[in-house]
């Protein structure tokens, strides 16, 4: 009897614990952690850093890797950013790849207007004249420009450029009113439309105005179906999923009125009732 009763409790004991090791776990999951600002710009200045080791190291392919993925979010510095390009456009004529390369050094001058390579850069055989054809071209076209008589600007327009002067100043709320100005006063150009809209909606986000600024990103897309923004801007932790989520519902709309129009325009016509 007692063997019995024994046996009996060894069965029970296992079946609590094979019942414990089937209970759901309780532990909150971890949060997923998250990424900030600063982590993007400490990530910019690390790819930047490897890209120029790669570089040294003759690894051109690798190096134009990590220089662009340094570039991707815009968080480097002006001086930095000319310097990936710079380097980039090293890579690229290195590898016989002179388009390119000819592309990288413009935009390091536009970047950084102060942007120049040394005596020893200069001189290379191989970008040197690549380098020097391009500062040539854009001085040509800078002089060129100062001559040529300005427009003045529509009140809009000028509202427009209001706007982002003050954005770029990070005076969100007066850009807000110039950028909302300008829509109301009536863009001519669709391009500058479309800049408006975009830079409103940046500075809804960065006030913490979701809803506004989704709306915004989505009335975009009624002036410019194929709009979309630079790997650079979407990657902005303020914005990227706001942004995302407005891309996705606008397309879908876009997608719904073509397929009504499709449907409308192949509907056989009606016929006319007998009298």
């Amino acid at each position: 009897m007692n063997k019995i009763i024994a046996h009996r409790s060894i069965l029970l004991a296992a079946t609590l614990a094979l019942a414990a090791c089937q209970l759901p776990d309780n532990k909150p999951s971890a949060a997923a952690p998250q990424i900030t600002e600063d982590m993007l710009r400490e990530r910019a200045q690390n790819d930047l850093a490897a890209g120029v080791k790669l570089y040294e190291a003759g690894d051109y392919d690798g190096a134009v890797k990590s220089l662009t993925s340094s570039l991707d979010h815009g968080l480097l510095s002006k001086q930095d950013q000319s310097r990936a390009r710079k380097y980039l456009a090293f890579s690229h004529c290195v590898s016989g790849r002179e388009p390119q390369c000819r592309a990288e050094f413009r935009k390091a001058f536009e970047i950084y207007p102060d942007f120049a390579l040394t005596p020893a850069e200069d001189g290379h055989p191989i970008w040197g004249p690549v380098y020097r054809d391009v500062r040539t071209q854009l001085i040509a076209e800078r002089e060129a420009a100062v001559k040529k008589p300005l427009i003045p600007l529509g009140k809009a327009e000028q509202m427009l450029s209001e706007g982002l002067q003050k954005y770029d100043a990070a005076e969100f709320a007066p850009a807000e009113k110039a950028l909302e100005g300008s829509l109301k006063e009536g863009l001519k150009d669709k391009a500058d439309q479309v800049k408006a809209m975009k830079f409103l909606s940046f500075t809804y986000c960065l006030q913490n105005k979701y809803k506004e600024c989704r709306a915004e990103f989505i009335k975009i897309y009624d002036v410019d179906p194929d709009f979309d923004l630079s790997p650079a801007e979407a990657g902005h932790p303020s914005w990227t999923h706001t942004f995302a989520a407005a891309k996705v519902q606008a397309q879908k709309a876009l997608k719904d009125k073509e397929a009504k129009a499709k449907g409308a325009a192949t509907a056989p016509a009606a016929v006319p009732a007998k009298p």
